[in-house]
């Protein structure tokens, strides 16, 4: 059985995919822009930074504002923010004054950005979104067979619960001088996305190499 080690967190890179998951929950950038709502932006950045924080890194109320230049208490109210009230809300954003159109409250934009984390973690992600980012895994580990392997698995649905779901399309694949099968099913399962995937892969590939 292969080790199971935590995947490294680039906070950069889930924050935004946090931060684009939110505009995507608010109806996308066309949305915002059709509402004149664009000045919610900064506000929503802010909460994804917010929430990642709290969630990936345990950082305390007063830590998150001094590094996302926030009060105090208005990383509190980030953080315990109601998603659900917040989503209730934006469904009746055509109603909103334009004063109200001009300022995303506090607690409105925490609760977007932690619904938005939620579903990130959990693979509900824009593929177009998602595949960028595991360009930038792939990159990261500088390594050819990440690129070859991404390339295959395109339009493979996650997560993925046993080898023999993409076992097909890997075939012939060799992964360090492994055939794709044995690597495949070295890993553990289930895997819930392709980053989540090369990751296992490199795992393999460490504990073989020794």
């Amino acid at each position: 059985m292969v080790e199971v080690k935590p995947v490294e967190v680039d906070l950069e890179s889930l924050v935004s995919r946090v931060f684009l998951k939110s505009i995507d929950l608010l109806g996308g950038f066309k949305k915002l822009a059709h509402y004149r709502t664009l000045t919610w932006l900064p506000s929503l950045a802010r909460a994804s930074y917010a929430v990642v924080l709290r969630e990936e890194y345990l950082k305390t109320e007063e830590e998150i504002a001094q590094e996302v230049g926030l009060t105090k208490q208005t990383v509190r109210n980030i953080l315990r923010a109601d998603p659900t009230l917040a989503l209730e809300k934006l469904k009746r954003v055509e109603e909103l004054t334009k004063e109200e159109k001009n300022a995303l409250k506090v607690h409105t934009a925490g609760g977007i950005a932690k619904l938005a984390y939620k579903m990130v973690r959990e693979g509900h992600e824009e593929p177009s979104v998602f595949l960028d980012y595991c360009r930038t895994v792939a990159f990261a580990l500088d390594v050819p067979w990440a690129y070859a392997v991404l390339r295959k698995i395109k339009g493979t649905d996650f997560p993925i619960k046993g080898p023999e779901a993409i076992l097909e399309k890997l075939k012939g694949l060799k992964i360090k001088g492994y055939e794709s099968e044995e690597v495949l099913r070295g890993l553990h399962y289930p895997i819930k996305n392709p980053a989540q995937l090369l990751h296992e892969i490199k795992e393999f590939l460490k504990l073989r190499e020794g």
